[in-house]
């Protein structure tokens, strides 16, 4: 698999003051781990917005540091967006260790056509956008796919319990939690009154809690990062 890397500097701007390193092209961020002391960090505004289209919610990240000798195996653990411009605020990076498990919310890629769907007699539900699973670092899948051609009748489904992922891999969401299933035509007025489901986090990769957090800026500038077991 392709290396993503992505450069970095060290941050000593803080609190309201950000504002104006946002201004000059910067994103402040902060990366943070079990193993690892809080670390402000400053990113170039375009190449964080051409890794995190690369890169998505769970691919690592190399990430270099200038001044620092050794670069970091990290996972985007949050981006905050400004809610009229969406301009990038704020990132959390979380440095994982190679030989320890994480879990993480794997994004589901719907492949191939139902062929009841195509046939214009069943219309396709999807219960699920990501699957959550347990690996080591190395072996997070970039996507879980889910194959429509199975569903061959109204009423199949493919439930998380049929889903298919790589050695090394444990999935941790339900079993029984339906992924897709076929719906009669007649229930389409039903689904389409039900809210969708709430999109998935931009990024959302979960590691292990940290045992310390940088303080960070004043107000709601930089919210404290969390990651969990």
């Amino acid at each position: 698999m392709e290396q993503i890397l992505l450069n970095a500097e060290q941050r000593t701007i803080l609190g309201k003051g950000v504002k104006a390193l946002r201004r000059q092209g910067y994103v402040p961020a902060v990366m943070y781990g079990h193993r690892t002391d809080p670390i402000s960090l400053q990113i170039d505004e375009r190449e964080l917005r051409h890794v995190l289209g690369v890169a998505g919610s769970n691919r690592l990240i190399t990430l270099n540091i200038a001044g620092m000798a050794e670069s970091r195996n990290v996972l985007v653990r949050d981006l905050q967006r400004d809610a009229i411009n969406h301009a990038m605020v704020h990132v959390d990076l979380y440095e994982v260790i190679m030989t320890e498990k994480l879990t993480a919310q794997v994004p589901v890629a719907l492949v191939g056509e139902a062929e009841p769907v195509k046939a214009g007699e069943g219309l396709l539900f999807q219960g699920l956008d990501t699957i959550e699973v347990e690996c080591l670092p190395g072996d997070l899948p970039e996507n879980i796919q889910v194959d429509l051609s199975a569903l061959a009748a109204v009423d199949d489904a493919i439930l998380v319990r049929d889903l298919r992922v790589g050695e090394g891999v444990e999935i941790l969401t339900e079993p029984d939690e339906v992924v897709v299933k076929i719906l009669p035509l007649e229930e389409e007025e039903v689904i389409e009154e039900v809210a969708a489901p709430e999109a998935a986090p931009e990024v959302e990769v979960v590691g292990r809690k940290a045992e310390a957090k940088a303080e960070e800026e004043a107000g709601a500038d930089e919210p404290a990062a969390k990651a969990k077991s």
